[in-house]
């Protein structure tokens, strides 16, 4: 049997090797990466479709904390452009080389109808929605803390959008290692 601390390992391993890093606690994952164009010559789990609101170069930090009690994530930025508000979410599949590849959101009640756009299934309450606005330096962060947790699978990235809220068009993808609680 594989546990989820040995996934989040072994992801960890494979995060470091693709240029990213990735590492796991009991109760959650922190994974890091510095965004780089699909096509880089060196491979990048942080991947930008947008080099102006997302230069090659920019960072990004992403925390889970799972618990009998829920889940928290946290994302932290830094390079972006300056004083921009992005959106951002969690998404259902790992990021690709089209920003279509990372799926939908993640949503802990799936709207029968996909791609989703019900509210009673789009909102901030029902998936991780991470929005910020960056700095002067272009630094941001975000966090949401929800009741429940990630069913195995079902979470793989980060997507950064033009627009807060609901969607906008994808400008940067961040593959994460995102696991479901550990069994007790």
């Amino acid at each position: 049997m594989v546990t989820g601390m040995a996934v989040a390992g072994l992801t960890a391993v494979l995060l470091a090797a693709n240029g990213g890093t990735a590492a796991a606690d009991c109760d959650g994952t922190r994974a890091q990466g510095t965004f780089a164009p699909p096509g880089a010559t060196v491979p990048s789990d942080a991947k930008t479709y947008d080099m102006e609101l997302v230069p090659a170069g920019a960072r990004i930090e992403v925390r889970q904390h799972t618990g009998k009690h829920g889940t928290v994530v946290k994302l932290r930025v830094g390079g972006l452009k300056a004083d921009y508000a992005y959106g951002a979410h969690v998404h259902q599949k790992p990021c690709g080389t089209d920003p279509a590849a990372a799926g939908g959101h993640y949503q802990n009640e799936v709207d029968p109808v996909q791609p989703s756009k019900d509210p009673r299934y789009l909102n901030a309450e029902n998936e991780i929605w991470l929005d910020f606005t960056t700095d002067k330096a272009g630094n941001g962060e975000a966090a949401a803390r929800h009741g429940w947790n990630f069913r195995p699978g079902g979470a793989a990235s980060v997507v950064l959008h033009r627009e807060q809220g609901g969607a906008g068009d994808r400008l940067a993808c961040f593959t994460v290692p995102f696991a479901p609680r550990p069994p007790a």
